[in-house]
């Protein structure tokens, strides 16, 4: 495993919930537009703007928690081959005393 590819999962992950939100906020300041146009709140006026704005909430989690997820499961691989390291480093040491020292 390439420790320099952890980290990249977590800039989706990290980034993507950001991007979308900025996308929702652009989905209701359409719908309050709308509203201003058309001079009333039913439902048609600001059905688009709000569906705009889920769409792109659920688009940014589709995105973030996949990442998310890899790149956890990518450190808990990194946790265990670093684990894996140490106890052989020890290992390697005190089979060195013995034999050499």
């Amino acid at each position: 495993m390439r420790s320099h590819l952890a980290p990249f999962p977590a800039t989706p992950s990290t980034g993507t919930p950001f991007i979308r939100l900025f996308g929702t906020v652009w989905g209701i300041m359409a719908s309050f537009a709308s509203i201003g146009s058309m001079g009333t709140t039913s439902i048609t006026a600001v059905a688009p703007g709000i569906s705009e704005a889920l769409i792109n909430t659920a688009g940014g989690l589709f995105a973030a928690i996949p990442a998310l997820l890899a790149y956890n499961h990518f450190v808990q691989k990194l946790r265990g081959a670093r684990g894996e390291m140490e106890d052989f480093t020890l290992e390697f040491l005190n089979l060195t005393e013995r034999n050499f020292l």
